[in-house]
């Protein structure tokens, strides 16, 4: 299914920068907040990157780690409030985004407009985008927790909230995630295409069943779709080659027709 493409979402973490560099300052925060209470800091800050890789999506990972460096259990309910709101103050103030984003970012909205569809906290969300430095190369930004924790991708709100903001329909957009039960199935269910980018925690999960591309990066995602975005005079590659097939088509048959026209005045006028 080639068919043009007028409008572009994206994904956030691990999609347009590695989540793991967010990441990293956060549990360093949470090790310091730790700290201040007594804990051991370079042993709660390993086992936070140890409970992490297992899984960042999973949930309680700070109860996981507090429990792995041995914290004593009536201390955790009171511990585990602080030490998350340390996590969610962090406010980093640069990310580096993957080679290749902020150019293939601009390519992108030169043709169609671009939203990011993003889960997770807003304000945390908020300073990624900022710390990235591509706010300013998106149309729109939607956040998923703004209407609730349950309307986080795959439900189709944020993309069908996105497409609002937009003004396309799903059958003409396309979505560019890492994850395939979240930006692709999320998609999918919005009567949207998705390509599926080999970047960041979820590299080596296979793909949906209803993945339309993948590509190795996000910058390889946008130069397969270049071919099907508007041109600044509004044509699209594929549709000019098929017109000039048309023009040259109907050349052709006029051609014939005038063969065929001169053939049958030499027959009425030949003796």
């Amino acid at each position: 299914m080639n068919a043009p493409v007028r409008a572009v979402l994206v994904d956030l973490d691990d999609t347009l920068y590695p989540q793991a560099q967010f990441l990293e300052l956060a549990w360093r925060a949470v090790a310091d907040r730790g700290a201040a209470h007594g804990l051991d800091h370079v042993r709660l800050l390993v086992a936070l990157r140890d409970v992490a890789a297992e899984g960042s999506a999973q949930g309680g990972i700070i109860d996981r780690a507090l429990a792995r460096v041995g914290a004593p259990t009536d201390l955790v309910p009171l511990l585990v409030p602080d030490l998350l709101a340390a996590f969610r103050a962090v406010r980093p103030d640069r990310l580096d985004p993957y080679p290749g984003v902020v150019a293939a970012l601009e390519s992108l909205r030169a043709r169609v407009p671009v939203a990011i569809v993003t889960d997770g906290e807003v304000g945390g969300q908020r300073a990624k985008i900022a710390a990235l430095g591509v706010g300013d190369l998106v149309d729109a930004v939607v956040y998923s927790d703004v209407a609730g924790r349950e309307y986080r991708k795959p439900h189709p709100r944020p993309f069908t909230d996105a497409l609002w903001l937009l003004d396309v329909p799903g059958c003409d957009a396309v979505m560019i995630g890492d994850r395939p039960d979240k930006d692709v199935a999320g998609a999918a269910g919005a009567g949207m295409r998705a390509v599926r980018v080999g970047t960041g925690e979820y590299a080596a999960r296979a793909d949906a069943p209803r993945t339309w591309r993948r590509a190795a990066t996000f910058a390889d995602a946008v130069a397969g779709l270049l071919p099907l975005l508007p041109r600044p005079d509004g044509s699209v590659a594929g549709q000019a080659v098929a017109a000039g097939q048309a023009v040259a088509a109907g050349q052709a048959a006029a051609a014939d027709q005038a063969v065929a026209a001169a053939s049958l005045v030499r027959a009425a006028t030949e003796p």
